[in-house]
């Protein structure tokens, strides 16, 4: 999990480098993750819920709405670069996965495989989405402090557990391998050393 102290972090440092980049992608990334490690991740969620026809892909009218519901300030004129960045086969409309893909902050292949690694254990039944019955035997919900205190029941830690991936708008309840990997993407961007990565991994699920 991110910590209050790498979020912080990351916030400070991407305000900082938002004011010397000039490249709209660069700016977009920054923006998202000064919000924190889930900024990227909650971007998505945005772009999924105003997917109606589920074909995963949005033309210009849906991408620019989006950025503003988001509430990340972006001028006309890069919106329309970003668009036409991202609208490679000029159809007018852009993969939101390839352009997701596209915005995450580069990561090295090891904590590329270290994040897959702790998806597949979390994703027991393997079908690409982790639930609450997924969580049960994996994550400890008994040395969460709220459930020793008996504030909260097993069910409620595995929840809450659940909505660090979650959109707070709109949650499922669920962790698709995607929303996993760019939460993820945002701790990274916020952790210098592989080193410390691999071992913050390791901790966190036992892997």
């Amino acid at each position: 999990m991110a910590t209050a102290r790498h979020n912080y972090e990351l916030k400070i440092k991407c305000k900082n480098q938002l004011a010397k980049t000039e490249d709209p992608v660069e700016k977009l990334r920054l923006q998202c993750l000064s919000r924190g490690s889930s900024g990227i991740k909650g971007l998505g969620r945005v772009f999924k819920i105003m997917d109606d026809d589920g074909n995963r892909s949005l033309d210009f009218k849906e991408f620019s709405k989006g950025l503003r519901d988001y509430g990340l300030f972006v001028e006309p004129q890069e919106t329309k670069e970003l668009f036409e960045r991202f609208d490679c086969d000029h159809s007018g409309s852009i993969s939101f996965d390839e352009f997701l893909l596209a915005l995450r902050p580069p990561m090295s292949r090891r904590r590329k495989d270290l994040i897959a690694l702790a998806f597949r254990k979390l994703d027991k039944t393997g079908d690409g989405v982790v639930t609450v019955e997924d969580l049960k035997g994996v994550y400890n919900a008994t040395q969460h402090p709220k459930f020793k205190s008996g504030e909260w029941s097993e069910e409620r830690v595995f929840q809450e557990f659940l909505k660090t991936f979650d959109d707070q708008n709109n949650p499922d309840n669920k962790i698709t391998h995607e929303e996993f990997v760019n939460y993820y993407a945002g701790v990274s961007a916020s952790i210098d050393k592989d080193s410390y990565f691999d071992l913050m991994m390791r901790n966190a699920w036992k892997i």
